[in-house]
């Protein structure tokens, strides 16, 4: 009987170990790179966590998806409606955005 206490209490223990770590967030291995005038450096964001937002800079021109993550463009500031999906190792050319406004873009 105190074996299979024993046993019960190490599985009891596995799967809470399995459940407490399932939940932390993930994190796109790679970059994200914008582009923006010639006259200003490349933004890279390194290993964004999933889920997150960043606004483009309003110089915005070319996004580049360096990541093992679909990243999203949304055409406002908070990535609160859909967007457009960049696969990994492709890119966006971004019109420019004194047409539409702000972009922002989200991992995942």
């Amino acid at each position: 009987m105190r074996l299979f206490s024993a046993a019960l209490s190490a599985t009891a223990l596995a799967g809470a170990l399995v459940m407490a770590t399932s939940g932390t967030a993930q994190a796109a291995t790679g970059d994200v790179v914008v582009f923006k005038t010639e006259l200003e450096r490349l933004d890279t964001y390194e290993n964004p966590p999933d889920g997150a937002c960043y606004s483009l800079p309003g110089t915005a021109h070319v996004l580049l998806n360096q990541t093992d993550s679909v990243v999203t463009i949304h055409s406002e500031p908070g990535c609160m409606f859909p967007g457009v999906p960049v696969q990994p190792d492709h890119g966006w050319h971004a019109p420019a955005s004194g047409l539409t406004g702000p972009f922002s873009f989200s991992i995942g």
